[in-house]
């Protein structure tokens, strides 16, 4: 049996990597995006638990164990799961012993780096945890694995980047129109040459000379004219191309559920954007210049063809050669362009690190850490470029020398056709100027294959995005809001049983049974520690993740059977890490409508208290705040949010800690101006602080991920509970 290397698409990968590589040893091809939505990844990777409880899964016996080298070398049975340099996974897939020195080699297939063999003393530097021992996870195939079928890889194809041709049909007929021409062209200079030596020169005959020439010079007007109009309609095409893919790469991706963002960084999708740059570059100037390459080279073919078949076949046996040649090394490329990708991706995330921390890394004289961090990166980019380069020039040398040895072959084999009176003068000339032009058409061709492994790899890569399951599924109900039941019961959010893990069965619970009622209309306040789940519970809420056990009813609707759309439509939210995009004040307040309305802007404005700032400003409701803007402070910023919120005058409102970053004044203020907009309106506040969640009328206490307390704040403060212990420095204060 042999191993199958498998290398990992992104940062977090390298587990579900290890196991398809595992799993291809015992006979089964597994797709990745299977392993990896069944591995309970988060960004943090995934553990040696997740692994372990996934081999099992799909049908394997697991033994993980801490142990020596010694035990693993005399006990161990490969390829087994190991874990390397404390925060990677790896397969271990032979050891061998020099015959010459005794020494033992080690074979690796890092899912982040190729196949390697190792000396001793590498691998125990990688491997070792401890100082004595290593960390492995000892795999063996059961009947269950056998038998049981795994979904077949769905792969994108070069057919689902094709259509992107059809808005481009008609400028694609006019482009082709064109290379058609320049080729008809071309077809002309050989027989003009020969015909300028044979009967002009030979002849003396001027005239002839002359007309010739001017042909010639006019040809070649009509060629550059053809090149102009053709580069510029490619430049269109291509660019409107590109946009298309892309911006139908970003709409895809925007309908995917929240846990597919939470294991991505963000280096990984601006790599994905960059490689529909390359299928873009192969749909147009690739594949059109290789289609009219080929019509160049076949009837420059059949011209050689005309002259002499000796010639034909001298050509065509080296050219197969050296596009053989070419093709070999296309393959060592292959798995070179993931090792550039991920590593281009962790580039681009530590200058986002960078950049978005560049106060922090001030404050703490953390700026030498991470730019000698950054260096390190570019250091294993540029040895991965380095690789890339090397097998480029193996391909490109080898490839040169065999497209030149046939060039001299075949000019010598034509000169010696002349001597012996075979041949013209004109006629060799005339066939050194069609070899010369056989030879783009064979170099357009390698580039052609270089484009197209490029493209299947970008696809191979947008793969995962594509066929990921959207969160917006088909038969979903809209929720319903306002008086739409006829049910005397009480409305409202139910939630049965209610618990939730971020990772896998294994893991720990953030949620763990929770039982409660948010009424219709009213408000309630939820209080807790940090890392109660407090905000993992606002998440369910909002069907950013569903629940792991229970239940979670809007009325009388389960909402696994809602649209996530249609909830969040109807929530005004303030999370703690709510985001300010680059654009001006106005368009970060009405979000989520084309025309603003000047009245509900107006309201917006008064009830969050961020008039007097917006008339400060030159620019006043038009100044540009976010990244590309003026930088606003972190109460102008939740201010900011919360007239977002006011401005959509949703049917629920959630706030998250949604006053923490303002002064008591502030507060104050904004808080009295939200108790008549809440009048009729569904609340949840998550909040520490006393004077925002007094007034509720319920209060619930999380601790731990469990409802510990229920009840109005005087209930709960003469309990002198958990809740009395989360307020009682702030009571004389509220009191």
């Amino acid at each position: 049996m042999k191993l199958k290397f498998i290398p990992q698409h992104d940062q977090m990968d390298c587990g579900p990597a290890c196991i398809a590589m595992v799993a291809s040893y015992f006979g089964k091809q597994i797709p990745l995006h299977f392993l990896k939505e069944n591995a309970n990844l988060s960004r943090e990777g995934v553990s040696l638990l997740s692994i372990s409880e996934l081999c099992e899964d799909i049908g394997f016996e697991t033994y993980p164990a801490k142990l020596t080298l010694q035990t693993l070398d005399e006990n161990g049975s490969l390829p087994c799961i190991l874990h390397w340099n404390k925060n990677h996974f790896v397969v271990l897939i032979d050891v061998k012993k020099s015959l010459i020195s005794g020494k033992k080699r080690y074979k690796i297939a890092d899912p982040s780096h190729g196949m390697i063999w190792m000396s001793e003393k590498d691998f125990l530097k990688s491997w070792l945890s401890d100082g004595e021992n290593g960390i492995a996870l000892f795999v063996s195939p059961t009947n269950s694995f056998y038998q049981q079928t795994f979904p077949e890889e769905d792969q994108l194809s070069i057919s689902f980047a094709m259509k992107y041709f059809k808005e481009h049909k008609n400028k694609f007929l006019f482009l082709s129109g064109m290379l058609l021409i320049g080729s008809c062209l071309s077809l002309v200079f050989p027989f003009l040459t020969q015909t300028l030596i044979d009967k002009g020169v030979n002849t003396k005959d001027v005239d002839l000379i002359t007309i010739i020439l001017v042909s010639q010079v006019v040809l070649y007007l009509g060629s550059i004219t053809i090149e102009i109009l053709r580069n510029w309609l490619m430049l269109y095409i291509g660019t409107r191309i590109s946009i298309s893919i892309i911006s139908d790469f970003l709409k895809k991706m925007l309908l995917l559920p929240m846990g597919f963002f939470d294991t991505k960084m963000k280096g990984d999708f601006t790599q994905r954007i960059q490689d529909n740059e390359r299928i873009e570059d192969f749909l147009t100037s690739q594949s059109l210049m290789t289609f009219f390459s080929m019509v160049t080279f076949l009837v420059f073919f059949g011209v050689l063809w005309y002259y002499n078949v000796t010639i034909v076949l001298i050509y065509s046996s080296l050219t197969a050669l050296s596009l053989v040649w070419a093709q070999y090394w296309l393959k060592k490329r292959e798995i070179l362009d993931y090792y550039r990708f991920r590593e281009k991706g962790q580039s681009q995330e530590s200058v986002y690190e960078i950049l978005n921390g560049v106060s922090e890394m001030k404050l703490n004289q953390f700026e030498d850490y991470k730019r000698q961090e950054w260096e390190g990166i570019q250091n294993k980019l540029f040895k991965t470029t380095l690789r890339i380069l090397k097998v480029d020039q193996y391909q490109f040398s080898g490839f040169e020398f065999l497209n030149q040895l046939k060039n001299i072959f075949v000019t010598f084999f034509a000169a010696l056709q002349v001597v012996k009176g075979n041949m013209t003068i004109g006629e060799l000339l005339a066939i050194s100027y069609i070899i010369g032009q056989l030879n783009s058409p064979v170099n357009q061709m390698i580039s052609f294959f270089r484009s197209l492994q490029d493209a299947k790899l970008s696809l191979s890569r947008l793969n995962e995005v594509q066929n990921h399951e959207e969160e917006e599924k088909e038969g979903m109900k809209a929720l319903e809001v306002g008086n739409t039941y006829s049910k005397d019961e009480e409305r409202g959010i139910t939630l049965n049983n209610v618990s939730f893990q971020y990772e896998g069965p294994k893991s720990q619970f953030v949620l763990k049974d929770v039982n409660l009622f948010i009424p219709e209309g009213k408000v309630t306040a939820i209080v807790g520690a940090s890392g109660s789940g407090k905000t993992t519970l606002m998440k369910l809420l909002l069907k950013f993740y569903n629940p792991t056990h229970g239940t979670i009813h809007y009325n009388e609707d389960d909402i696994l059977t809602l649209s996530p759309k249609s909830i969040r439509e109807n929530y005004g939210v303030v999370m703690q890490d709510g985001f300010i995009f680059s654009d001006t004040i106005e368009r970060n307040i009405a979000t989520s409508e084309v025309e603003i309305n000047t009245r509900k802007m107006e309201n917006a404005v008064r009830v969050a208290n961020i008039s007097s700032f917006i008339d400060n400003l030159p620019l006043g409701y038009s100044t540009k705040i976010g990244a590309a803007g003026n930088g606003i402070s972190g109460g102008q910023k939740q201010r900011v949010l919360i007239a977002r919120a006011v401005y959509k005058n949703p049917h629920f409102i959630l706030f998250d800690e949604a006053t923490s970053a303002l002064d008591a004044e502030n507060e104050k203020i904004i808080h009295d101006n939200l108790q008549e907009f809440f009048k009729g309106k569904t609340v949840i506040i998550v909040a520490h602080r006393l004077s925002t969640v007094k007034n509720a009328d319920q209060i619930i206490v999380l601790k731990n991920g469990a409802v510990v307390e229920k009840g109005n704040h005087q209930e709960l403060v003469n309990k002198k509970a958990d809740y009395y212990s989360l307020v009682k420095n702030q009571l004389e204060l509220g009191n």
